[in-house]
């Protein structure tokens, strides 16, 4: 049910942004890269618990970096052409980007946890 509320407001914001829809796409594309390098430095499997911090830096850093470079080159290749359009779309894709990973993550960790429990 959620992913179809996802779809749903995705398509609609698409749809109402389409004299703008290459500032939606920007902030699509900047959001979902720079949450997806975020998750994959802050949640890298480590032996040592005390660098989940500095993971965890390591990827807020990250996704800044990529927001930065991504706007940046946005604004210089005049892609962004509207910037409330972009600001809303990449709000609104990071937190989308961000409930599908951490959804993903849970899959993973319960899966992991069922085959545990099935070998023991």
């Amino acid at each position: 049910m959620k992913f179809l509320i996802i779809l749903a407001v995705s398509v609609a914001a698409g749809v109402f942004s389409g004299e703008h829809l290459h500032s939606f796409m920007a902030g699509f594309g900047i959001a979902s890269l720079a949450v997806g390098t975020a998750y994959w430095l802050a949640f890298r499997a480590t032996r040592y618990p005390q660098l989940a911090f500095m993971l965890l830096l390591t990827g807020l850093m990250a996704k800044m970096g990529v927001t930065v470079a991504g706007v940046m080159w946005g604004l210089e290749n005049q892609v962004i052409n509207s910037p409330l359009v972009f600001a809303l779309s990449y709000l609104f894709f990071s937190i989308v980007a961000t409930y599908g990973y951490f959804k993903l993550r849970e899959f993973q960790m319960t899966r992991l946890e069922t085959a545990k429990f099935a070998n023991a």
